[in-house]
């Protein structure tokens, strides 16, 4: 399949605790990717990095990490900043051992600041820790988030631009942030899907869209932007649209969800995904 999908974090129904019971419980839903959800803190012993790795070996299932939300790559102080820089690098590190090579994060706040001002501190943190991670033979992928509110740093320009202008990065696409960001319905047709597979080429090249990463929920919202995060069929997404796109465009990857029973989306993913690749309808 051209798309792997899966969770963030340990779906439901796993019958043990653990990384590792995941990872097998993944591959036992028929699902083939697994985000490692250390959203709090990275505390992960070596030991356990490397059970992680074997096991996504044996299933056959791809993983990522999602780092701390506690990241905040404008921070305010020199002390916020590299409390953030060290949770960012645990997690790439840590991850890297666990046989995970995409780094998912939060990239920021505005703060009240002008985008232009953030994005270009952004760039440079992101330069610079990359240039750490790389020096250390940690050979990873940051990824930065697209973001569900307007106060937050990370349109899909941002993130799209900052892949672009710094190596070793490249996004994450989160289809309901984009979808909740406006706060008014937008970024939820075809044709909006297609024309963010059409920037993503035209900016990073088509090889870009061969190594795709997604978050994907049903999503609640105010004119503020995202609230919390909804099952899909109990949501307005127009997920459906963003499949067909996806197929249309020849997308890769991974598709991993953050609904609140994520396993029963990932499936309900999987399975439309697979009907539309068996029967592809439209062009780009």
């Amino acid at each position: 399949m051209s798309l792997r999908f899966g969770t963030v974090g340990a779906p439901q129904g796993t019958p043990q605790t653990g990384t590792t019971a995941a990872i097998e419980h993944i591959r036992h839903l028929g699902l083939d990717a697994f985000e490692i959800a250390w959203v709090r803190s990275v505390s992960a012993r070596d030991e356990s990095c490397l059970a992680m790795r074997q096991a996504a070996h044996d299933q056959d299932v791809v993983l990522s990490v999602h780092a701390p939300y506690f990241i905040n790559l404008n921070s305010q102080t020199a002390e916020k900043m590299r409390a953030s820089d060290a949770r960012l690098l645990a997690a790439a590190r840590k991850g890297y051992l666990a046989g995970a090579r995409d780094i998912v994060f939060h990239p920021g706040s505005y703060h009240g600041q002008p985008p232009e001002q953030v994005y270009r501190r952004v760039r440079e943190k992101l330069a610079e820790l990359i240039a750490t991670l790389h020096g250390e033979g940690v050979e990873v992928t940051l990824r930065p988030e697209t973001m569900g509110k307007s106060a937050m740093f990370g349109t899909l320009e941002e993130v799209v631009r900052l892949s672009k202008e710094v190596q070793g990065v490249a996004p994450c696409i989160d289809v309901a942030h984009l979808h909740a960001r406006t706060g008014d319905g937008r970024f939820n047709s075809y044709d909006e899907f297609a024309a963010m597979f059409r920037l993503v080429r035209d900016e990073l090249g088509e090889e870009a869209l061969h190594h795709m990463h997604f978050h994907i929920s049903g999503i609640e919202y105010s004119p503020a932007g995202e609230r919390n995060h909804l099952m899909l069929e109990e949501s307005d997404l127009n997920w459906r649209a963003f499949l067909q796109a996806c197929v249309d465009f020849g997308v890769e990857g991974v598709v991993v969800t953050e609904s609140p029973t994520q396993e029963d989306d990932a499936l309900l993913l999987k399975a439309a995904y697979e009907e539309l690749t068996a029967h592809p309808a439209a062009s780009k």
